[in-house]
């Protein structure tokens, strides 16, 4: 592979990964509701997204999801159930903060499984992650050369990169966001905005999922 091309696509892949997205926002989520270890959950399972999306390509599935995208439109609308679902329960956490033993009650937990398998569905059932992989990975690629490595290679070699880079940012923002949470969690008053916030993410992500699959 062309290291030029690779110091490149790292370069873009940052850039990509810092932006705020859907990504992000869920990983936000999650640790504002469940702490640190809930965002850095969701982190690696954002990245077990990324891994599946690698091997989609390299196998040439990309390819085939974007000939038949009714495959993708049903893990979208399935993401966006397991989101308003979460949206709800959220929204209902938020009522405990009211009580007058609110402060001494520790804040639910998500079952971090939960968590993880809802963050690689919902990074699977991201529409630009495919377009990414089809349009912006090829770019990239060496094949003129002759003795370079086969396309499928150099696939799995730019998706692990792309991982390396994104799931140190989606963490540290997990971690950020967790460590914020847990300390105002001690006061009912901010643990009811921040499940608020969490309940509101939620939704608007799940909103966005069912445009992506009524457009699509």
């Amino acid at each position: 592979m062309d290291l030029a091309l690779v110091g490149a696509f790292v370069v873009a892949v940052f850039l990509l990964t810092v932006a705020p997205g859907p990504d992000m926002l869920f990983v936000v989520a999650n640790a504002l509701a469940g702490g640190r270890r809930a965002g850095l959950v969701a982190a690696l399972g954002m990245s077990t997204g990324l891994a599946l999306h690698t091997f989609a390509a390299a196998l040439g599935l990309s390819a085939l999801l974007a000939a038949a995208p009714q495959a993708l439109d049903a893990v979208r609308l399935l993401g966006a159930a397991f989101l308003v679902y979460l949206a709800v329960n959220s929204w209902r956490s938020a009522r405990t903060a009211d009580g007058p033993t609110a402060a001494t009650v520790p804040a639910p937990r998500r079952p971090l499984r939960k968590v993880y398998l809802l963050a690689t569905l919902t990074n699977v059932g991201n529409p630009k992650i495919v377009l990414f992989y089809l349009a912006f990975l090829p770019q990239f690629l060496t094949t003129s050369d002759p003795a370079a490595w086969p396309v499928w290679t150099q696939l799995l070699v730019l998706g692990a990169v792309f991982i390396g880079v994104g799931l140190p940012v989606d963490a540290v923002v997990g971690l950020t966001a967790g460590s914020l949470a847990e300390r105002l969690f001690r006061w009912p008053s901010f643990r009811r905005r921040l499940e608020r916030i969490s309940a509101l993410i939620f939704g608007g992500l799940a909103v966005r999922l069912l445009l992506d699959a009524r457009n699509a």
